[in-house]
């Protein structure tokens, strides 16, 4: 199957186009693990605030787009789950569950599954469809992150709503327009190539 039917199926996403294989999925679920595992040592540590500001989340949220529901899960899934077995790839080098920012982890988790599910939509292959799709991703983040925050801690609303959501709000309109530049303009380039 060429590249250019492969574009204009419906349901495809950005890793549709590799030819298929067990190995490439592996590669492909592997590799977005690592990706994540990378961006979260980006990390710059902020007074004040509950997490550090990382890469992290636009890592996880950039996976489930270009792996699709499935594989972005899977990712992040083994990215989750070598970070509680130990391996210090969690933002700043952590590891390990439990801590007050583990609860952003799982709505990464919940929120590549979701990006990956719109994008085969179509959620990744306009500039408004990928702002909304980083939007709700993010927005399912910050659903189970601060929660979470707020029990580990016993922080108030507001107090999780100041310190684990609202100064990272700009730094996500920054990553969504990020996305939306290089998701688009991925599929604008294959179309070309077909």
């Amino acid at each position: 199957m060429s590249t250019a039917s492969v574009s204009l199926r419906p349901g495809a996403v950005l890793a549709d186009l590799l030819p298929a294989s067990r190995v490439r999925d592996t590669a492909l679920v592997v590799g977005g693990a690592a990706l994540t595992g990378l961006a979260a040592q980006i990390s710059v540590q902020v007074d004040g605030l509950a997490a550090p500001i990382t890469g992290q989340t636009f890592a996880a949220l950039l996976v489930g787009a270009a792996l699709g529901a499935g594989r972005g899960f899977l990712s992040l899934a083994v990215y989750t789950l070598v970070g509680m077995a130990g391996v210090p790839w969690f933002a700043g080098g952590g590891s390990g569950a439990g801590g007050a920012t583990f609860g952003y982890v799982l709505g990464m988790l919940l929120a590549a599954t979701v990006v990956g599910a719109l994008a085969r939509r179509g959620g990744d292959r306009s500039v408004l469809r990928t702002a909304g799709s980083m939007a709700v991703g993010s927005a399912l983040v910050y659903a189970v992150g601060v929660p979470y925050l707020m029990a580990v801690t016993g922080a108030s609303l507001t107090t999780a709503l100041a310190t684990g959501m609202v100064p990272f709000l700009i730094g996500d309109a920054l990553k969504a327009a990020l996305a939306m530049g290089a998701l688009p303009t991925a599929w604008k380039l294959v179309g070309r190539r077909g």
